[in-house]
């Protein structure tokens, strides 16, 4: 049996990059896994991927900013299955700009997404998950969440928010057998942290990272599959970087 055999997952974020790495990572676990996006078709291409595989897979749109469009994914979730057991808040978007010409929409969509739809998402999942006294939630931070970027203030912001917001989740649900736990990965291509920067700051970038390479989505969904096992209940609040050594 796998370490989530049985287990039911939302991952929010799921049709692309580190995202789809996890949902694939808990499928192979045994989970059944929600998939969720902004673009049905792409959530989709990574449902069917998992049922290829002998997995058990949902495909569903939400904007995470959403209350109501979260509690319908939710909704669909309960109605498939019956059970959530584990959320990882991965969703999240960047728009990046030096403070001085960032705009307030800039500001307000990447806090909405990265901030306010963890909140949404862990507010909305936490009734099935009280109900059965067993929950996982998982937040994907960022490494700059802890160091500061120049360009990402809105970026960084929220993924500091993050932290704390995992901290005090685990604080509120520690008697009800759930964890809130972190993952701040470092620099993995095509993500946010990379946002837009050109492939000459980002090798600059690695040349400051003490294993000397990027990382990958994969190795970002084995510390994920890490927290969510049943051996991890008694790991809350933490935060674990995987960064290569990045930030120390």
């Amino acid at each position: 049996m796998g370490a989530c055999e049985d287990r039911v997952a939302l991952v929010t974020g799921g049709s692309r990059g580190i995202g789809r790495a996890i949902a694939l990572r808990l499928s192979k676990q045994g989970a059944a896994v929600a998939v969720c996006g902004r673009n049905l078709d792409s959530a989709q291409i990574v449902a069917d991927q998992i049922k290829a595989g002998g997995g058990r897979s949902l495909a569903l749109v939400a904007d995470v900013a959403d209350t109501t469009q979260v509690s319908e994914v939710i909704g669909a979730i309960m109605e498939e299955w019956g059970r959530l057991d584990i959320l990882v808040n991965n969703a999240g978007i960047t728009r990046d700009n030096l403070l001085l010409r960032m705009s307030e929409e800039d500001w307000d969509a990447v806090m909405a997404t990265n901030l306010k739809g963890a909140f949404n998402c862990s507010k909305a999942a936490l009734r099935p998950m009280m109900k059965a006294r067993w929950g996982r939630i998982v937040n994907i931070s960022s490494v700059v969440g802890v160091s500061g970027n120049a360009g990402q203030a809105n970026y960084v912001a929220s993924k500091a928010g993050l932290i704390g917001f995992t901290k005090t989740l685990a604080r509120e649900l520690a008697s009800r057998n759930i964890t809130a736990n972190a993952v701040a990965p470092g620099i993995i291509p095509e993500t946010g942290m990379t946002g837009d920067l050109g492939e000459d700051l980002i090798g600059k970038m690695v040349e400051q990272v003490p294993v000397g390479r990027p990382g990958t989505p994969e190795e970002v969904a084995h510390a994920v599959a890490f927290l969510v096992a049943d051996e991890s209940a008694y790991l809350t609040g933490q935060v674990i970087h995987v960064d290569g050594g990045m930030v120390m």
